[in-house]
């Protein structure tokens, strides 16, 4: 299996007033292609931190990462704008949908910074809609569809530009069980094509779709299991 991303004694620190907080604490890990993660944790135990880094959206305090077989904190600003926007895509709990844009503008959006023509662009952007099931509210603002119908449109955003490596930070919290399980079915869909997908979540019942649970506490990686992912969804 190919190595997409590995972690080698990394470390977080944050200065609150005089104190120094240890957010991460020697943390090593390997991901490989086409593996399926979650990492739960209690809050405060380091998980959104370490997706932060994972996604190149903050920097270590000490120790290695490498995605692709390439040390991040040798790339250029170039270099990481490249990776943020074409090799991860992401997938927050609150949506981050722009209220004014339609559906299908917020899922292209990616695609402008991309270079990619505007017919191009629509091409793509009504395809992957119709892949998450949104074919009949593309034209629909996100304050005219349901919360899971904006998930939805968020992992069709994060779909867009075809990354190798999901990134998913409490995908359901903010969601109902039902909508919860059906969102959790389309990661699973896209894990089955070949991504790479990794769910923050302290939910154990969501952390039981993926292949894999890590468990954080207090900065620490404290298990690193194999799991039997369930099927179906619940009513």
């Amino acid at each position: 299996m190919n190595e997409v991303i590995q972690i080698a004694n990394l470390r977080k620190t944050f200065r609150l007033g005089d104190q120094i907080i240890n957010a991460l604490n020697d943390v090593s890990l390997t991901i490989h292609k086409n593996e399926y993660v979650a990492l739960m944790g209690p809050s405060g135990s380091g998980k959104s931190t370490l997706m932060n880094i994972l996604g190149c959206l903050d920097s270590p305090s000490a120790g290695s990462y490498r995605l692709n077989n390439t040390e991040v904190a040798k790339m250029t600003d170039d270099q990481l704008a490249h990776v943020r926007n074409k090799e991860i895509g992401f997938v927050f709990q609150t949506f981050n949908l722009l209220p004014r844009l339609t559906a299908l503008e917020n899922v292209a959006l990616p695609l402008i910074y991309a270079g990619m023509s505007g017919k191009e662009r629509q091409q793509r952007a009504e395809y992957v809609m119709e892949q998450v099931g949104l074919k009949e509210r593309m034209e629909h603002k996100p304050n005219e569809l349901s919360g899971g119908q904006r998930q939805r449109v968020a992992v069709a955003r994060a779909l867009v530009n075809n990354p190798s490596i999901i990134l998913a930070d409490e995908p359901t919290g903010n969601l109902d069980t039902k909508t919860s399980y059906e969102i959790m079915g389309l990661f699973q869909d896209i894990h089955s094509k070949g991504n790479t997908v990794i769910l923050v979540t302290h939910e154990e019942d969501i952390a039981r779709h993926a292949r894999r649970i890590m468990g954080l506490r207090d900065g620490l990686i404290e298990y690193d299991r194999a799991n039997e992912p369930v099927r179906g969804f619940m009513s």
